[in-house]
């Protein structure tokens, strides 16, 4: 999945010629705290609402100052984790998409990536998830795999989290089947550490107070 499968027009550009009243107008409408500048489809770097509340006066037009993130952008091959990255780094609300004439193609929004990752994770498929604790140097995706694959089934996704002060990982996969009792018994026949796991209704509740989390974080 690329940057430009992810583009939406929804959202405007906004020209050096308008103001900072009407750009943050339109931040309002759109609920974000960034935009893109384009001139001509040209794209000239992202406002964003700090940039705005620093002017002197709000009716002097945008392109008299300077902006913050005057070249944050992803061009339109490069991959949702590349995008996630930048986003995440920047701290942005949206990130605009450029081809290789720099022009302005549109913009990725938080809440497609949002949901683009969440189909990449398999969320809206049913299953169970395990979460379990493995040293680094033992972690073996194909072991894992064999596991799941023992008991009829498959894994939908997977998702690796180190630690900084740590030699351990810690792996969350995603599992077809609802009832995993029977994967979870082989997995602690190969003694693995299983830190946690979750029926259909108990993740949907734990996906949630970590999408809540997550909503909250992009919201500061």
């Amino acid at each position: 999945m690329i940057a430009k499968d992810l583009i939406t027009d929804k959202i405007p550009s906004v020209k050096t010629s308008q103001t900072g009243l009407e750009v943050l107008t339109i931040m309002d409408e759109y609920r974000v705290s960034h935009l893109p500048i384009a001139n001509d489809e040209q794209f000239l770097g992202i406002i964003s609402e700090d940039d705005i509340f620093s002017l002197n006066r709000f009716d002097e037009s945008i392109g008299n100052h300077v902006l913050s993130l005057s070249r944050a952008f992803v061009t339109d091959d490069q991959h949702i984790y590349e995008v996630i990255k930048i986003v995440s780094d920047l701290k942005l609300t949206l990130i605009p998409v450029v081809d290789s004439r720099n022009v302005c193609m549109g913009v990725i929004t938080l809440d497609t990536l949002v949901q683009r990752f969440a189909e990449l994770m398999a969320v809206n498929n049913p299953g169970g998830v395990l979460i379990l604790e493995v040293n680094e140097n033992d972690y073996s995706l194909s072991e894992i795999a064999q596991i799941v694959e023992s008991n009829d089934a498959r894994i939908l996704s997977v998702y690796l989290r180190t630690f900084n002060d740590s030699t351990k990982l810690e792996v969350t996969i995603k599992i077809n089947k609802l009832d995993i009792s029977a994967i979870i018994a082989t997995f602690n026949r190969y003694e693995y550490i299983i830190r946690a796991s979750f029926s259909e209704s108990e993740y949907d509740d734990y996906l949630r107070d970590r999408f809540d989390s997550f909503m909250t974080y992009l919201n500061i």
